[in-house]
């Protein structure tokens, strides 16, 4: 298996969560006495936000590559990032590296081809609702991409930004998120929702939720995986 390099703190709790699953993923799949050889480096997930915000995605390219040849030089011979959001400048990142990166969109959208589905919700960052380089390898394949209102887009930014990039999981967020799906799923007609912030997989843990939830951590480590041969 080849050497993995993640770029994460974006944020912490899905970095773990990301490694969790990958290790022990790695030793079912692999043997009992394995566990793969990998590497970290970590970001902070709120320069990634500021820089979203100021729309300065030179220097978030800049801030990526550095991280990302910082993993070169650790060996690393493929490289994913564990946030959704820092894939807004993917194809200017995969442009000045020098292994393969593998996209969580790419990986969600080839999924969703998979499932039939034809119309999906889409929820996580404000950056990642709103702006189109999430939704536009979809829109290509025919699939419509369905985010929340925009005062439910207001709530759910604020308490990513506030509570779950910290590992601050609130009953009541969780209840309100799952009540903005209920309103895709019964106003859209929506198939699935895009679980599309890597933190979502925390606060919805247990959770049954309206409609099929596509968890694009579990989608992104499967496409690792295959990437690692």
């Amino acid at each position: 298996m080849k050497k993995l390099g993640l770029i994460g703190g974006t944020g912490p709790e899905s970095t773990l969560l990301y490694y969790r699953k990958f290790v022990y993923e790695a030793n079912k799949r692999v043997g009992d006495t394995f566990f793969p050889s990998l590497t970290i480096e970590s970001i902070n997930v709120y320069d990634v936000l500021a820089m979203c915000g100021r729309k300065d995605y030179e220097a978030l390219t800049k801030y990526l590559a550095k991280a990302v040849g910082n993993l070169v030089a650790a060996g690393a011979e493929v490289v994913a990032l564990t946030g959704n959001t820092p894939h807004i400048v993917f194809n200017e990142l995969q442009s000045c590296t020098p292994v393969p990166l593998v996209s969580i969109i790419d990986s969600t959208c080839a999924e969703v081809q998979t499932q039939s589905l034809k119309k999906v919700g889409l929820v996580g960052t404000r950056f990642t609702m709103e702006a189109d380089f999430f939704k536009q390898p979809f829109t290509e394949a025919g699939i419509q991409v369905v985010v929340p209102h925009g005062d439910e887009i207001d709530y759910i930014a604020d308490k990513i930004h506030d509570e779950l990039e910290r590992g601050v999981i609130k009953p009541q967020t969780r209840d309100k998120f799952t009540a903005v799906i209920e309103r895709m799923y019964q106003d859209e007609g929506i198939e699935a929702i895009i679980l599309g912030c890597t933190e979502l997989p925390l606060l919805f843990a247990g959770t049954e939720l309206p409609v099929k939830a596509l968890d694009t951590v579990d989608i992104h480590i499967e496409a690792l995986f295959k990437a690692l041969q």
